[in-house]
Parts: C-alpha cells; sequence; structure tokens
C-alpha cells in the first residue's frame, strides 16, 4: 500500500513527472501534442456545420450543434453541483448517445472521466468509484435486466464522496439529477470557464481485469487525441463523410479512441450500437452507410456467418480494424468478398498506449493475416527486450516496450506499479510477448505471464492455441497450465468445438503430430467447453480457466 504523501503526489501526476523537458518539446514540435481539447473541437464543429448529424443510436441522432448545447448544460448541472476542474466523474452507460454527450460534458469544465463498462457490478464498480475518488456518476436504471441506478445508489451509501448521480433513460429519485433536464441548464461560457489544460488528467480508463485488480490508466487530452487523430488520419483515412460504427464498448479503450474521438477529430459521425447482436449490427450497417469500425476479431467471424443469410447491402464498408487477436488469412478473404472490397486491418494496443501497431493502407494480405503490423503512427517506438533487459536480435521473442506521445502517464494512485512498468528512459514495459521479422513487422506471441513452465522449459500459450485452433473441428481455444508433480506444469486446451464436433484429446494431439510440431508442445489436457469467458473488451479470462484446469 501506497504511503499517503506517495498517493497523493500521484494524484496530480503531470507530464512533466512522466516526460523530460526533451521529449515534451519533441511531442509538441511535432504536432503530436497540440494546445487543444474536446471542448475546443465540439465548438469548432458546432460552428462551421451546426447540422452535421455526430451521433446515433438507433434511438436519438444528435448534430453537433446539438451535443454542444446538451454537453454545455449538463456541464452547468455539474458545476451547480460542486463538480471541479480534476475531480473524477464516473460513467456507467451503454453505447448511447448520452454517453458522448456525457464526456463532453465533463471534458468541458476540465473534470476527469472514469468511465466504466456495462457489465460491471458491485465490487468491480466499488472498487473503481472508491480508487478513483469519483465526486459524481452518470449512469441509467435498467439495461439488460439489471438495475444500475440502485447499484449507485446502494454504493453511494457506502461512499460519502459520491455526492452526485445523474440518471440516463429513467426516473431519477429526490437529490439526483435528470439527464434530460440537466441538459436542458441555461449556461454560458463564463460561467463554464476557459478550455481545460490538456496536458493534466482528462480521462481514467480502468483495465478489464483480466490478471488481477483494475487499474486505472491515467490519460491527458493530449496522449488520447495523439492516438484518435493518428489513426482517423493516417489508419482510417477518416473524412467528414465517413460514419463509424461502434458495437465495441465506448466505455473502453477501443470505443472511447475510435468511437467517439476519432470522429470528432475530423468532424465525422459516430453510429453506437447497444448491444452486439451480428444481424443487428449488419442492419445498422447497411442503415446507417456506415464505413469503418473496431472490434475485436470474434465481431467479425460473428458478422460474416450472419452476412450468409442476411444478404445485406454492406457495400458502404470500406475498413474494419480487428484488435486482440491475430486475423486469420481466410477471414480476411472473405471479409474482402462479403464487404465488396472492405478492408480487415490489425491492431495491437492496450489501454496504456492505445495504437502501439496496426497495418496501414497498402499493406498487403499476408502483411495484415500474418502480423500485428508496424508502429502504428509516426511517433511511436517499440522495441522488444530479453530477461537481460538487452535488444532482442531480429526473430527471438522479447516483451514489447513503447516509447511516444500516446502512453499513460502512470496508473492512478499507483506510484510502485507505475514505477515497475515505466522504466528510467521513459519506455512503457507491456508485458506482451511478440517477434519481428526482417521486415520490422511485429507479430504479438503472447505475455509474459501466459506461459507453461513444462519441466524448465517456457512453452508460449498462443502458440500452442495458434497450432490447435488450426484442428477443422475447434471454433476457439484458449491454452492454460495445470499443475504437474513431475514436470511442473503442462498445457490444457480449453476449446469452443464447432456445431456438431466433439474432438478428443487424441484427435487434437495426432493433428499436431501430422504438422512436426514438437512433443512438449502437446496439449496433455482438453477441456470442452460451451463459450469462452470473456472481458467485455473480448480478451480471454485466463485465470477462470486455469481454476478449471486445475479442477478438471
Amino acid at each position: 500500500m501506497a504511503s499517503p504523501e506517495l498517493e497523493a503526489q500521484h494524484a496530480t501526476l503531470t507530464v512533466h513527472d512522466r516526460y523530460d523537458d526533451e521529449s515534451i518539446q519533441l511531442f509538441r514540435g511535432r504536432g503530436w501534442w497540440q494546445d487543444g481539447s474536446a471542448a475546443a473541437l465540439l465548438d469548432r464543429w458546432a460552428d462551421a456545420m451546426p447540422t452535421r448529424r455526430f451521433v446515433s443510436d438507433g434511438t436519438i441522432e444528435l448534430d453537433y450543434a446539438t451535443v454542444r448545447e446538451r454537453a454545455h448544460g449538463l456541464a452547468a448541472a455539474l458545476l451547480r453541483r460542486g463538480v471541479r476542474p480534476g475531480d473524477r466523474v464516473a460513467m456507467q452507460l451503454p453505447n448511447w448517445a448520452e454517453f458522448v454527450v456525457g464526456y463532453l460534458a465533463i471534458a468541458r469544465i476540465g473534470a476527469v472521466l472514469v468511465p466504466i463498462m456495462t457489465v460491471y457490478r458491485q465490487t468491480e464498480v466499488g472498487h473503481v468509484l472508491r480508487n478513483s475518488g469519483a465526486v459524481a456518476a452518470i449512469t441509467t436504471g435498467e439495461f439488460r435486466g439489471f438495475d444500475h441506478a440502485g447499484m449507485f445508489r446502494s454504493l453511494q451509501k457506502e461512499i460519502p464522496a459520491l455526492g452526485t448521480l445523474v440518471i440516463a433513460r429513467a426516473a431519477a429519485e429526490e437529490g439526483e439529477l435528470a439527464f434530460d433536464a440537466a441538459c436542458a441548464t441555461t449556461t454560458d461560457q463564463t460561467e463554464l470557464g476557459p478550455h481545460p489544460d490538456p496536458d493534466l488528467p482528462h480521462v481514467i480508463v480502468y483495465t478489464s481485469g483480466t490478471e488481477s485488480t483494475a487499474k486505472g490508466c491515467v490519460h491527458t487530452w493530449n496522449t488520447l487525441d495523439y492516438s484518435a487523430r493518428g489513426l482517423a488520419h493516417d489508419v482510417f483515412q477518416t473524412t467528414p463523410e465517413d460514419v463509424m460504427f461502434m458495437p465495441s464498448p465506448v466505455a473502453h479503450a477501443t470505443g472511447l479512441v475510435v468511437g467517439v474521438l476519432g470522429p470528432l477529430a475530423v468532424g465525422a459521425e459516430t453510429h453506437l450500437l447497444d448491444i452486439w447482436e451480428p444481424n443487428e449490427g449488419l442492419r445498422r450497417i447497411e442503415q446507417y452507410r456506415c464505413t469503418a469500425s473496431a472490434t475485436a476479431t470474434p465481431f467479425v467471424r460473428m458478422a460474416l456467418d450472419a452476412q450468409r443469410t442476411a444478404q445485406r447491402d454492406l457495400s458502404s464498408m470500406r475498413f474494419w480494424l480487428c484488435a486482440g487477436a491475430p486475423i486469420p488469412e481466410a477471414l480476411a478473404l472473405e471479409f474482402d468478398k462479403a464487404f465488396d472490397g472492405g478492408v480487415l486491418m490489425p491492431l495491437y494496443g492496450c489501454s496504456e498506449i492505445m495504437a502501439g501497431a496496426c497495418c496501414h493502407p497498402g499493406d498487403p494480405l499476408e502483411r495484415r493475416a500474418g502480423s500485428d503490423g508496424s508502429p502504428a503512427l509516426d511517433g511511436v517506438r517499440i522495441k522488444l527486450v530479453g530477461a537481460d533487459g538487452g535488444e532482442v536480435a531480429t526473430g527471438e521473442e522479447g516483451e514489447i516496450c513503447y516509447w511516444g506521445p500516446g502512453a499513460i502517464l502512470g496508473y492512478w494512485r499507483d506510484p510502485e506499479r507505475t514505477a515497475a512498468t515505466i522504466d528510467s528512459e521513459g519506455w512503457h514495459h507491456t508485458g506482451d510477448l511478440g517477434r519481428f521479422d526482417p521486415q520490422g513487422y511485429l507479430r504479438v506471441s503472447g505475455r509474459l505471464k501466459d506461459i507453461i513452465i513444462r519441466g524448465g522449459t517456457n512453452l508460449s500459450a498462443a502458440e500452442i492455441e495458434g497450432y490447435v485452433a488450426a484442428h477443422p473441428a475447434v471454433a476457439q481455444v484458449a491454452v492454460v497450465a495445470y499443475p504437474d508433480e513431475r514436470l511442473g506444469e503442462k498445457a490444457c486446451a480449453v476449446v469452443v468445438p464447432k456445431p456438431g464436433e466433439q474432438p478428443t484429446l487424441e484427435d487434437i494431439t495426432s493433428f499436431l503430430k501430422g504438422r512436426d510440431i514438437s512433443m512438449q508442445k502437446l496439449p496433455e489436457r482438453l477441456l470442452l467447453v460451451d463459450e469462452l469467458p470473456m472481458t467485455a473488451t473480448g480478451k480471454v479470462q485466463k485465470f477462470l480457466l486455469r481454476d478449471l484446469a486445475r479442477k478438471s
């Protein structure tokens, strides 16, 4: 536990605590960091094209001028409740237009957004509220059978600092603010104050918790805008005529940066889908003529399966960025056909650095299917380091380290973990493993802790997963370690079989032996499951699978 003095120091972290003067001058001199803000961008587009639709969600459609009007009203209502610049405001909303309005209201007054995905419940939400010190929260009533407002009311009794609740699309109780009424608050620029400093904390994104208690990733406007603007211009090549389709949660990294900030960077439109269902997703793409998206790779597989019978007009969709898993070549080819020449692109990133590596327009299919790309944006540096701290040779596996303008300042109120992750030269150690090929393209190969130590030999779980996934009866697979008295650990393959299939361990190992794979990499236990446990951002919760493997 950090001392109160260290926690207080870290709670006021600025870019000067994270970067030296030379780096800051470089970032500014190259235009990677700018003296802007979300509020300034909203003003720009609301003035230039007030009737251009900014956000839609299948229920509500708002143009830029209306988003500004509503965001400013809500900002004033929060100010009158005592929310001040630097205060943290939590927001747990589905992919609704209200999320965009709420974010821009919080940003306008220099408060710090703490987004929380709707799948999180009392334990996770309570941790985020306590750790962040949130003084207000924006949420809804019942969504997908769960009463979010009731949960926040219960937590408010335990957390005195949480002084204000704002309720969207549901009835507010006495002492709470109704979202629509708060947005109708009359205000002016004098009350709202100057635009906030782009180098102070702007958003705290909590990690999805695949391995441990969620930690808060502190981003400034500049660190987020660098990634969002760079992806919009250099990767998506977004124009004001584009419509971003966003089924990924906007309360997390991909959805917020690509689904909200990317369109805002260029004055484009975003269309939000609150509940992922592939047929409904295809219908929305067709109806709103969506042109681009970014999701975890499984979303694409489900969309392509649904399109076989749906036969929607998907010709508008030109670009889909995939994160979290490699893109099989067959999937990329199938996507090209179904989406009338649309391109599937890989992205490697995380909440701490947002965009680390990706492929770019013009990269051939073999690059898009065989790698996770090259450094995503101008300004990003990536190196791979071995156990001795030195850089590894081309083709060798090492920990992926990031240096550039898009990294977090640190972890909120956790200086020890910050110091353990960011070294003295400013490199962010991701904990992910990868290899560079001779052309400088990265392939993510696993995590430092995602290994099976069998008889003293480290085996990459991701490598074995790739082998097992090629079996014709396997739909999805995750490989985890389970204890063995003789060898220490062995590999267990947790498989979701394809419909009608029931592969055995012998089936899997015989298949792998036929591919000349080292015997020690063969799984020695097989578990068949209906689905893999996932976080809301599409990451497999391997700690649950390890427990399952140990008990089987």
